[in-house]
């Protein structure tokens, strides 16, 4: 699944992560095996990749206030708190855009899991 783009994660105008060729095809398989977890297994999201040097380079943290995105390669950049149904939300846009973008290519969809 090396198959890589840039990626961006914003909080409205504020860029928390810009990271090009990113194995954005890796992010989105592990994202649909996470967001489809039952919620008392699901704990928080770490991005563990074998492009990347350290896992975290995407993380979904929940806290007190919400859930928050974020990147070991910015440790002090997170988003803005949001309730899990925003960032499930979000997270189940960016999945199916990914296999879309890969079927386009020609590279079998289900290689990313379908939510």
């Amino acid at each position: 699944m090396d198959i890589e783009a840039d990626l961006v994660i914003r909080d409205g105008d504020r860029v928390v992560l810009a990271e090009k060729l990113f194995p954005v095809a890796e992010l989105a398989h592990a994202l649909a095996g996470w967001l489809q977890r039952p919620d008392g297994e699901r704990g928080d999201f770490v991005f563990d990749s074998m492009s990347c040097a350290e896992p975290g380079a995407v993380r979904m943290v929940e806290s007190a206030e919400g859930w928050r995105v974020g990147s070991v390669f910015a440790p002090d950049a997170w988003t803005s708190p949001v309730t899990w149904d925003v960032l499930a939300a979000e997270a189940g846009r960016f999945v199916p855009a990914v296999r879309e973008d890969v079927a386009e290519i020609g590279v079998r969809p289900g290689l990313i899991p379908g939510l």
